[in-house]
């Protein structure tokens, strides 16, 4: 059996390491890859974490190789532990992300691989002596974050390795814009649309007060990152004004949203959900949404 190696990774791994992260993208959300300048630039820093991404202090990237060939790989994070770090962050240590191939006949021993690969990530963390160790699987893609059902092989290491799920659990829908609801006239009503939070804001107004808004972010297409087909956007937020429910303003907001939507070329359309006990995505997939995946958020190592 070829001898397996983990070791540092190094800027030659780029393509195999990006093929190994898209491998990984594909499954959770359709027609997305990153580019290999993406990877990069993701293990250099996090821009899109503006603001935890400054509390880190040191980055490690892993990788196992076998036959010359990049079979699994991680990129570790060490929080600072001074008073600037929010309380959650303050001198710990996570496991970003863990991706590996899974078992297959040309790769029949990529879980050795992995659980070599584990053990040189403990023992980083080990090292670091910090208040905690966390994971999580937060790779540089839309929608990819958490520990997403889709990556069985992942959630069996992890466990095996002494992680457990502690945090919440998100459920990540997509719907095409062509099966939103239309735009429809909106008799008293006018629609704003704004920079938001998130992306565009579009904001109704009725005799001056706002009745709710929905913003969505068409960044998610950015040029250092491909995704086929059309375009990908996201739901940033959704607010409704709790004195205006029952007016049927999800589904009008989500009329308007796809017909800027459609003049930006897009397609389609994420959303997320929180799963929490006893609510449902009705109101979502009675409007086009269809469930992608759900994802575990808050992986802590307690062996």
């Amino acid at each position: 059996m070829p001898a397996l190696e983990v070791r540092p990774f190094r800027r030659a791994d780029r393509d195999q390491l990006t093929e190994l992260i898209n491998l990984h993208v594909a499954a959770v959300v359709p027609g997305v890859s990153v580019s290999v300048n993406t990877v990069l630039s993701a293990l250099e820093r996090q821009p899109d974490e503006f603001i935890t991404d400054p509390w880190v202090s040191e980055r490690v990237t892993l990788v196992a190789e076998q036959r010359d060939h990049v079979v699994a790989a991680a990129h570790l994070l060490r929080y600072r532990a001074d008073d600037e770090v929010g309380g959650h962050y303050r001198d710990i240590a996570e496991i970003n992300w863990l991706v590996h191939r899974p078992p297959a006949s040309h790769w029949p021993d990529s879980d050795r691989a992995a659980g070599l690969l584990m053990s040189a990530c403990l023992a980083r963390l080990a090292r670091w002596n910090v208040r905690a160790r966390h994971a999580s699987g937060d790779l540089p893609a839309p929608a990819v974050y958490g520990l997403p059902r889709n990556w069985p092989h992942i959630r069996a290491l992890y466990e095996r390795s002494g992680f457990r799920h502690v945090g919440d659990t998100e459920v990540i829908l997509l719907a095409r814009v062509a099966d939103l609801p239309s735009a429809e006239p909106w008799p008293g009503v006018t629609v704003e649309r704004t920079p938001g939070e998130c992306g565009t804001r579009l904001t109704a107004y009725a005799e001056g007060r706002a009745l709710g808004f929905i913003e969505v972010d068409t960044a998610l297409s950015r040029p250092e990152r491909h995704t086929r087909g059309t375009g990908l956007a996201d739901i940033g937020n959704l607010h409704i004004d709790p004195s205006a429910h029952g007016e049927d303003l999800e589904r009008r907001l989500l009329g308007q949203a796809a017909d800027w939507l459609r003049l930006c070329g897009v397609d389609r359309l994420l959303a997320y959900e929180a799963a929490a006990d006893g609510t449902t995505t009705d109101h979502l997939t009675s409007t086009g949404f269809r469930e992608l995946t759900r994802t575990d958020r808050g992986w802590e190592h307690r062996p």
